[in-house]
């Protein structure tokens, strides 16, 4: 894979300065990620803080673009500043494939970590972004359900690994496979926030329901409650008849959790996936980077909302 070069206005962009100020900075015909992630220090352009915020995207339905999308998403947070984590759950390895990278290359997966007792950190990679690292994933993965079978705390184990390093990141983001297991139990019980990628058609009802039910049952029997659960319309074409009358659905059915942003259907999408890369590096400009730059920008103004209204909340508790 060719290495990453952006051009002075990409970087610019980036870091929210403009091209002139950038070129007083450090003056390049192009520049590499190691290049922004050191100017970005050196200009104190981080993003707003979010503590260590662990994200699921997770639908029991298969075919929704999920890997698409998470992986195009943490890839972006990355560009943004935060400092990421991408954990590919799945035995397909697709997460990892869209990173750049073959999951057979690698000898440990997330199975050493859970089953075998090896800290997490001797199995994280890094990526093409020096602050955007990675769990890999293959086919030794498709095993790891019915070894954590026996095992005591087995709905934990994901939790209490990520304690080792989740403090060196931002955003911890898992990309689970479309079913329902031990695993996706273990990334349930880890995760803050959950993101369901969705399709506008009326099939994808029946895989909410079902979810939204296993999310009931973990606060009921476990007692671990999401902060936050966002629901994205993935794929969207509003040419189709039923894809609009499906988005009304859900406005109707989840208006509390259905995102204002929906993902329009985008040939360069599939094609960025088919090339193993995330849409940003493929096609920056892009609709389907655009309206997956847009979900972030959502997802982060939610984020800031939650942060100050605890903070005003604590603050309240120790006044009173």
């Amino acid at each position: 894979m060719d290495p990453i070069r952006y051009t002075p206005k990409e970087t610019a962009d980036l870091l929210g300065i403009t091209t002139k100020a950038l070129c007083v900075a450090l003056k390049k015909d192009a520049y590499t990620p190691e290049d922004a992630w050191e100017l970005r220090g050196k200009l104190q352009r981080e993003p707003p803080a979010v503590g260590t915020r662990k994200q699921l995207f997770l639908n029991f339905k298969g075919g929704t673009g999920k890997t698409s999308l998470s992986t195009s998403y943490a890839w972006r947070m990355a560009e943004m500043g935060y400092g990421v984590l991408l954990i590919d759950l799945d035995s397909q390895g697709h997460a990892t494939k869209c990173l750049g990278f073959e999951g057979e290359d690698f000898d440990r997966t997330l199975l050493d970590v859970l089953v075998k007792k090896t800290p997490i950190s001797q199995v994280v990679q890094k990526s093409a972004l020096p602050n955007l690292d990675f769990v890999p994933s293959n086919l030794t993965m498709s095993t790891v359900d019915l070894a954590l079978m026996p095992m005591a705390g087995r709905e934990f184990k994901l939790k209490n690994a990520l304690k080792e390093v989740e403090a060196h990141y931002d955003f911890i983001i898992f990309d689970a496979p479309p079913s329902f297991g031990l695993l996706n139990l273990n990334a349930l019980m880890a995760a803050d926030d959950l993101i369901v990628p969705v399709l506008a058609d009326f099939l994808s009802f029946h895989g909410l329901k079902l979810l939204f039910e296993t999310v009931n049952s973990l606060e009921e029997d476990l007692g671990h409650v999401l902060d936050h659960v966002f629901i994205v319309v993935n794929s969207f074409n509003a040419t189709f008849k039923l894809a609009k009358e499906a988005l009304e659905a859900l406005k109707q059915h989840y208006p509390e959790f259905l995102m204002p942003q929906v993902i329009r259907q985008c040939t360069r999408f599939a094609q960025a996936s088919s090339e193993g890369m995330p849409i940003f590096r493929f096609d920056r400009d892009s609709k389907g980077a655009t309206d997956v730059q847009k979900l972030i920008d959502d997802v982060l103004a939610r984020l800031q909302v939650s942060i100050a209204a605890k903070a005003a909340a604590r603050t309240q508790a120790k006044s009173a």
